[in-house]
């Protein structure tokens, strides 16, 4: 507000000053509110002529609003019917595109659950066949040491064990590698020589019933421990490998066969034995002892 809008200051102003103050306040107010009704009726003046037009138009502006709301289509020019085929082309590629990535999805998800079930299907035919390996050379396997006796030469011993098929429907197939003897000495097992009577290293029998075989051995060691008087202490080990097949590929399995035995000496005081042992007849060339 500038200086010349501010309001003087009344307390300066004499009561004919207020009075005529007060007048022109009063003229001013009047003048105002005859502008505002004379807009005010411009404004309802206007109104009704533009609702008039509006109701009833001329002639020659009606024909014009007439053939300017045709509703028929504008021309399409050669840009927009190249949008439209370009649109249309585009909606077939991304149709033709997410069919296929479909497609594509669906044979890549079936070969995947195809190969994920015959690698089980692989698997599991490898564990029943595997435990029908491992049936038959154990539970279906029995293996017995049959008798150990004096060779003539006063030195060595002819061992002879046996091995049976308890299914002799289902032959199993059997790589025999020589019997390995180990003698006591101390605390310790020492190997002695060990042989085939052949001299046959290895061989595969075809078990369909019960089958025999012998090892010839010297237990030559002078310290050995004498855990049973006038015995020694001997150690049979035997390793096999067991197939259900006659050529297998790799569905094979180990199994090792321990037997012990006291083992009488060549040439051995048969007296002493009997007092020492207690022994009412004469004293055997082995006695057969559990696995321990």
């Amino acid at each position: 507000m500038t200086s010349a809008q501010r309001l003087p200051g009344l307390e300066a102003f004499s009561d004919a000053d207020k009075d005529r103050l007060i007048h022109q306040l009063w003229q001013d107010l009047q003048a105002e509110r005859a502008r505002s009704a004379a807009l005010e009726q411009r404004a309802v003046q206007i109104e009704d002529g533009a609702a008039a037009a509006t109701a009833e138009p001329r002639p020659l502006l009606a024909e014009l609003q007439r053939y300017g709301t045709d509703k028929r289509r504008p021309p399409r020019t050669a840009t927009s019917e190249v949008a439209t085929k370009l649109g249309r082309n585009l909606g077939f590629l991304r149709s033709r595109a997410v069919i296929s990535a479909i497609l594509v999805g669906g044979v890549v998800l079936a070969l995947d659950q195809g190969i994920g079930w015959y690698q089980r299907h692989q698997l599991e035919q490898k564990r029943a066949a595997d435990l029908r390996l491992a049936h038959a050379a154990y539970a279906g396997l029995f293996v017995e040491l049959v008798n150990v006796t004096y060779e003539p030469d006063q030195k060595s011993y002819r061992l002879t064990m046996a091995m049976k098929n308890l299914q002799p429907e289902q032959p199993i197939y059997v790589m025999l590698a020589p019997v390995r003897v180990f003698e006591q000495v101390g605390l310790a097992w020492k190997e002695v020589p060990a042989r085939a009577p052949t001299g046959q290293s290895t061989r595969v029998v075809k078990l369909t019933d019960r089958v025999t075989y012998e090892t010839l051995f010297e237990p030559n060691l002078k310290d050995w421990t004498e855990l049973m008087p006038g015995y020694m202490h001997i150690r049979f080990e035997n390793n096999r490998l067991i197939s259900q097949r006659s050529d297998p590929d790799g569905d094979i399995i180990e199994r090792t066969d321990r037997h012990y035995v006291y083992l009488k000496p060549h040439g051995a005081d048969n007296e002493a034995i009997r007092r020492r042992m207690k022994y009412a007849g004469e004293p055997p060339v082995y006695i057969p002892m559990p696995a321990h």
